[in-house]
Parts: structure tokens; C-alpha cells; sequence
């Protein structure tokens, strides 16, 4: 058995996995769009360009992905996406540019498990938690 995740986004799922690619050097392994896919003729015109199913591998973990249609989309509650960074540097690195253009929560700060951890939401409104694995 293995549990992964799967996201939800607002319209916004390649632009939010392109940068996840790029900021935690993961790879794009899927990203199939709606007007590529056997619902295109069911899709609106200005929707078949978005996701409906992406996926996005980090090491050993994957994430998966979608856009849902604005009246279907809510708010992500009662969950975090965990981050275990190898350094403090990097954990830095990562903090920063999820921040950017999203809220911060709890800022990155020592804790008594990690050097550096923090909570924030990104600007794709996906909730997070940084913690630098590093002791």
C-alpha cells in the first residue's frame, strides 16, 4: 500500500507544479490536460487547457494534481504539505519562496525538534509546513 497526496487548484495546477519543479528539483512525470483527455468534448472551450491530472515526483514521494472548476473549488482544511529540507540553507531557500505571495503562519524559527521549521500557505493556497531535517 502507499498513500499519496492529490491537490486541488483553482485554474492554476501546471503553473503551481511548474514551480514546485523547479524550486524542489522534482520532475513532471504526467500533466495531462482536460481537452487532451476523453471529457474534452463535455469541457468548456476555456477550461479544456487546464489540468486534469498531473503528477509531480520528489525522491520517493509523489504529488498529484488537478484544477476543478471554480464552483467546485474550497479552501484546503485540516491538512499540511510536510517538507523535511536536508539544511538550514535550503530550508531557507524553500521557506522563502513558498512565502512569496502567500502567508506566513509561523515564521521559520528554531524549535526544540528542528533548527528550522515553519508554517505557511502558498500562493496557490496550499497549506505547508518547512522543517530542516538537519540536527
Amino acid at each position: 500500500m502507499r498513500a499519496n497526496i492529490h491537490l486541488s487548484f483553482d485554474g492554476r495546477c501546471q503553473e503551481a507544479f511548474e514551480f514546485y519543479k523547479d524550486l524542489l528539483g522534482a520532475s513532471i512525470t504526467l500533466m495531462l490536460s482536460y481537452g487532451d483527455s476523453p471529457l474534452s468534448e463535455n469541457t468548456p472551450e476555456e477550461w479544456r487547457n487546464k489540468i486534469i491530472h498531473a503528477n509531480l515526483t520528489l525522491d520517493n514521494s509523489e504529488i498529484s494534481g488537478t484544477d476543478v472548476q471554480p464552483h467546485q473549488s474550497q479552501k484546503p482544511q485540516g491538512f499540511s504539505m510536510l517538507l523535511e529540507v536536508n539544511n538550514q540553507a535550503e530550508t531557507e531557500r524553500v521557506f522563502e519562496a513558498l512565502a512569496e505571495g502567500g502567508s506566513i503562519e509561523f515564521p521559520l524559527q528554531k524549535t526544540f525538534w528542528s533548527e528550522a521549521y515553519g508554517r505557511l500557505t502558498d500562493r496557490y493556497g496550499i497549506p505547508w509546513e518547512i522543517n530542516c531535517a538537519e540536527s
